[in-house]
């Protein structure tokens, strides 16, 4: 699951795949009013990379597109399945923002 700290709402995602991880991506530069070259350029990463990240391209370096996501503003977690009562606070606390 990934939430926005940036004041972007988005509904709750069970399962990410690299289009949807684009789409976010996306949606958050635009938010902030940002071209992609102007989010290359602030995040230091090439504006080939991030149009690869935005539409979700598979094989884009994991270590820059997590470095990007949080640029941008979002807080990445890793949450087994098993932990159900974190999940639920997440879901319920967090997902409202």
């Amino acid at each position: 699951m990934i939430y926005s700290c940036s004041g972007i709402n988005y509904k709750k995602l069970d399962s990410m795949n690299t289009k949807m991880i684009g789409k976010l991506v996306r949606k958050s530069r635009k938010a902030q009013g940002l071209t992609q070259a102007e989010a290359a350029g602030y995040l230091n990463v090439g504006t080939r990379f991030l149009s690869d990240l935005e539409n979700g391209k598979p094989t884009v370096q994991l270590e820059k597109a997590l470095h990007v996501l949080q640029g941008l503003g979002f807080k990445i977690l890793a949450v087994p399945k098993t932990n159900h009562k974190l999940i639920r606070y997440i879901e319920d606390d967090l997902g409202e923002e």
